[in-house]
């Protein structure tokens, strides 16, 4: 793997982590826009992963279509 792509894919993957740690917790004060704009802000982090993983690590189409189906139902 090239230093560049695996600089890249470690980036990438903090930062989803980090998004996914900063999802709001539906509490008391649980405001449904609050976790609507982390939802849709976290998908595009895994699915910015995931499109690079596929660029970059690529699987059997119907393998990695079937997982990120799985994932966004």
């Amino acid at each position: 793997m090239e230093k560049g792509t695996a600089e890249e894919l470690a980036r990438l993957a903090r930062q989803l982590v980090s998004d996914v740690q900063g999802a709001p917790f539906p509490g008391d004060s649980f405001e449904p826009e609050l976790y609507s704009i982390w939802y849709e802000h976290v998908q595009r982090g895994a699915q910015s992963c995931f499109e690079f993983l596929d660029e970059h690590f690529p699987m059997d189409n119907s393998d990695f279509k079937n997982s990120l189906n799985k994932m966004f139902k």
